[in-house]
């Protein structure tokens, strides 16, 4: 660069550590500054639902929030009027209509979440983190959150160990100062039924003490027989002003789960998916499962001058789990029949989060900066009884029975694990000249755990050295509404597996490093994001086949790039618009797989579309409607002998809503409205291979107050 060109940039000043701290630290700093940094919309936030499916900002990992543009990573936002008009009841409903997620389907509430290629294994609600397990059922019913976060790629700064493909936060609803309420009751087919009611205001005159409560009922069939789903969630949240600047929220939820379960359908020995009946069920009419989830958590927040705060969070879950389930256990022979097994698990967990950080901006330069230090701890503790049982007789894929003589229940394997994580995290968004912003974050983690085999007394115990995990990135400001950003962010994630030698196998490490640029538009009301990324894993366990012991499985590489377009289009018109391209390999493998596909399953294509429009005036003005588009390339399982395939499909979801009054809502959605038949899991040849949701009605009527 030549002297001419310096001179027009601002000076691009360096300071020492002890001038740094000076100046964060000098009362000059810390007051008086009038602010809006990311803390300043913490009370719109609390003050109810963002109308619209966007507002521009974003609180990944609950430290605090900053604009869409002024994150260095991809963040697609879910609303609770989103949700709402999209009938969102898990996690996993949210997925399949977001940006680069991917579900493989399977009971409501226990199908698997994928981002980037990776399954999530771990959720948090506002900001700290509980395992997430499919086959147990632990996603929350979304009726008591007021909106979702998840970003892409990996969040292991402020949530410590977790898989690399992304992270979901979730922001429960809180009490208001103003009385609201608000219901609504749905019918839909296979005799669906859905209740949910939120009722919040102040409970003393002065509003320094306010509540709330959520409920929600659901009890469904399926398209596939004797396949049934109940489950319900009661929740309540107190907030409590104990001084100007400080506040304290506690509440908590208790869910259930009731499932008569099915396992998919298997396919022929050399992968051919069955073309029968959507409704065909191979399982017993004995199948169950129960689950019964209990959390709690609680949040001290005292607001700093200059528009900090220091937050602590604890969260408590405990859940019990207890399921006992037949299913298929052959591919299907040419007359039609295959074999029959069963398995019973009963699994208790007990999980504990805490988190204590301080969020400073301060002034430097001229400038505003920000700073994030905090300390957090989590430990599980995870009993897990298990057994394969014994179903005799076959069972006839075309005229299949369900009277399947049940087994007596034994465990032949039962297991504690007890790990635990502390960490020391720090960020620093430092602005040395008003369009760059540098951001650098670290965090030290200490893992250990202690697995017993509750059988014969056996335990196994790993302990690892403090890690190092850091964290770069940048943002350039091209102009008031676009910017630039790239980030490296670094991957540790222990691992409990064994090799053949009895050894635990070492914790998985890898990078992703990403690159893009955002918009901000109509205020906030209206983002753009494009990224473009690379990750890369090492050591995954991988199962040994015909052991019970695991190798790690070399290096992975997930590639790609996303669009999204998520916000207000126009006056009455919001819109969710999204398209991911992922590509894997396996770029070195243990076994001789290299150059081969990591994740078969996660297509390659990938595109999500949701609109709607109110009606803003004439005679149709309390006339609303809706409609959407997934779009998915093709996916596959393979096995020795076989491949699975589901070719390329594409969905059209559509909505019709009319405003009765200010207070009555009436709304009618209809899912896959061309009835498209495709299978939207595909997985071995005994089970796992799942019809996606034929075309359904669902008729709600809501009520605000």
């Amino acid at each position: 660069m030549n002297t001419a060109t310096t001179a027009r940039l601002p000076a691009l000043r360096v300071t020492t550590l002890s001038a740094l701290l000076a100046a964060l630290f000098s009362s000059g700093t810390f007051a008086q500054e009038a602010t809006t940094p990311a803390v300043t919309v913490q009370g719109k936030r609390a003050e109810g639902t963002t109308e619209g499916y966007n507002d521009g900002t974003v609180n990944v990992g609950g430290k605090g929030e900053t604009s869409i543009k002024e994150t260095p990573q991809p963040v697609s936002v879910v609303t609770r009027q989103r949700m709402d008009d999209q009938n969102m009841v898990r996690l996993e409903d949210l997925a399949r209509r977001t940006t680069g997620m991917l579900v493989l389907a399977n009971d409501q509430g226990r199908s698997s979440t994928y981002v980037r290629g990776y399954e999530l294994d771990s959720f948090l609600i506002d900001g700290l983190p509980a395992p997430l397990s499919s086959i147990y059922g632990t996603q929350p019913d979304l009726a008591i959150f007021e909106r979702v976060e998840i970003l892409r790629g990996p969040g292991g700064l402020y949530s410590g160990f977790g898989e690399p493909g992304g992270a979901a936060n979730m922001y429960r609803k809180r009490g208001q100062s103003k009385f609201a309420a608000s219901g609504s009751l749905a019918y839909g087919s296979w005799d669906a039924k859905r209740g949910e009611v939120d009722v919040t205001g102040p409970l003393t005159e002065d509003g320094k003490v306010r509540g709330r409560a959520v409920g929600a009922y659901q009890q469904k069939d399926s398209w596939v027989n004797v396949n049934k789903n109940e489950n319900g969630v009661g929740y309540a949240s107190l907030e409590f002003d104990l001084a100007p600047r400080t506040s304290l929220s506690v509440g908590g939820f208790s869910s259930m789960s009731k499932v008569t379960p099915f396992n998919g359908l298997p396919s022929k020995a050399n992968g051919e998916l069955l073309d029968v009946d959507r409704s065909t069920f191979i399982g017993a009419n004995w199948n169950r499962f129960e689950n019964q989830i209990n959390e709690g958590f609680g949040e001290l927040v005292h607001k700093l001058d200059g528009g900090g705060q220091i937050k602590a969070g604890l969260r408590y879950a405990d859940r019990d789990v207890n399921f006992k389930y037949a299913y298929a256990n052959s591919a299907v022979n040419a007359a039609g029949n295959v074999t029959r097994t069963a398995i019973a698990r009963d699994y208790k967990e007990k999980s504990l989060a805490t988190d204590l950080h301080l969020n400073q901006p301060f002034k430097l330069w001229g400038l505003q900066q920000n700073v994030i230090v905090g300390t957090d701890y989590r430990q599980y503790d995870q009993t897990t009884q298990s057994g394969t049982l014994t179903v005799t007789g076959t069972t006839n894929v075309y005229n299949p029975t369900y009277d399947w003589p049940e087994p007596a229940t034994t465990y032949s394997t039962r297991t504690n694990v007890k790990p635990e994580q502390y960490g020391l995290y720090s960020n620093l968004r430092i602005k040395p000249w008003q369009p760059l912003t540098l951001i650098a974050g670290a965090r030290l983690s200490r893992y250990k755990s202690i697995t017993t085999n509750l059988v014969n007394g056996a335990t196994t115990e790993l302990s690892l050295p403090t890690q190092f995990t850091p964290y770069g990135g940048l943002v350039f400001d091209i102009t008031d509404n676009w910017s630039t950003f790239a980030s490296y962010t670094s991957i540790f994630q222990p691992q409990t597996n064994l090799d053949a030698s009895g050894k635990v196998l070492d914790p998985r490490t890898g990078n992703n490093i990403e690159a893009g640029a955002k918009g901000e538009h109509k205020g906030g009301l209206l983002t753009t994001q494009f990224s473009v990324f690379r990750l890369r894993d090492k050591n995954r366990a991988v199962a040994v086949p015909s052991t019970a012991y695991f190798e790690a499985s070399g290096e992975n590489e997930v590639q790609g790039f996303e669009v999204e377009v998520a916000g207000k289009l126009a006056k009455g018109w919001d819109a969710s618009i999204g398209y991911a391209y992922t590509e894997s390999e396996v770029i070195s493998a243990a076994a001789g797989a290299s150059g081969t596909t990591f994740s078969t399953v996660t297509p390659h294509h990938n595109v999500t579309v949701w609109t709607r429009y109110d009606v803003q005036d004439g005679a149709l003005k309390d006339l609303y409607g809706g409609g959407g588009l997934r779009a998915m390339s093709s996916y596959y399982t393979a096995g020795t002998g076989y491949r699975i395939e589901q070719k390329a499909f594409y969905l059209v979801d559509a909505l019709l809503g009319y405003k009765v009054t200010r207070n009555v809502d009436l709304s009618l959605s209809i899912n896959n409205l061309f009835d498209k038949k495709y299978y939207q899991r595909v997985g071995g040849t005994t089970v796992f291979n799942f019809y996606g949701e034929p075309r359904s009605l669902w008729l709600k009527t809501g009520l605000k107050f």
